[in-house]
């Protein structure tokens, strides 16, 4: 069966996506009179590509929260759960947590836990000064974007390392995800965003035209690029 093609490629998926996050914090600000202050947080290395449109939509820096996934001991393309580079661990379903504290769960969470520090550090320079971040997450609104999301796994154990900070609300958005785990994502942030919810859903590359790996490079670029816009 076929899959339609929804965006040319991730740049052109963060065009589409941004007036659409653009409009609902200015309705926000209509009904409230306070302009809400967006920080856009990517899922690195593919959600950068589309957060930079939206950071340049919403005027705001770009930084991102570095999750991965636990594959399974015995089948590492199965998820079991995901980690962020701070050690917010989320397992998924009751499998998943019998594992979490067997020796063979353990080497998988420290494997992610390893790959999520190493991919912080290697883009740690491209980051907004985290000084002035600070100073402003009290008043803020996260707008957490990937490229799509297929499990969920990453994008709702981010939200949680977002949460835990001093943000106002949490906001997920994506170009693409499946109409059945929209109910699954609500609990983990306060607003979901998604462009497309597709009832067949095998990847999210099939809805794009061009969809590479992004390299290390390009992720950088991306934010290096940002921060240059800004002044900053």
């Amino acid at each position: 069966m076929s899959t339609a093609i929804l965006f040319r490629d991730r740049v052109a998926a963060g065009e589409q996506l941004a007036p659409e996050i653009h409009r609902l914090l200015d309705k926000i600000a209509a009904v409230s009179n306070v302009a809400p202050y967006p920080i856009v947080y990517a899922l690195p290395r593919g959600g950068l590509p589309v957060a930079v449109p939206v950071a340049r939509r919403l005027r705001c820096p770009i930084d991102i929260v570095v999750a991965k996934k636990i594959g399974h001991p015995q089948n590492q393309e199965l998820a079991i759960g995901a980690v962020t580079a701070d050690g917010n661990v989320l397992w998924a379903g009751q499998t998943s947590i019998a594992l979490q504290n067997s020796p063979t769960g353990k080497i998988a969470l420290e494997a992610a836990l390893s790959k999520a520090k190493l991919q912080m550090a290697v883009l740690n320079s491209g980051r907004p000064q985290q000084s002035a971040i600070a100073q402003q997450t009290r008043d803020t609104i996260a707008i957490l974007v990937d490229d799509g999301v297929a499990t969920g796994m990453t994008m709702a154990v981010a939200a949680q390392t977002l949460r835990s900070q001093n943000h106002i609300a949490v906001w997920l958005c994506t170009p693409v995800a499946p109409q059945t785990l929209l109910p699954w994502l609500e609990q983990w942030g306060d607003r979901i965003v998604v462009l497309h919810t597709p009832k067949s859903f095998l990847s999210v590359s099939r809805f794009y035209e061009e969809f590479p790996q992004v390299e290390t490079r390009i992720a950088l670029a991306c934010l290096q690029q940002q921060k240059l816009w800004l002044g900053r």
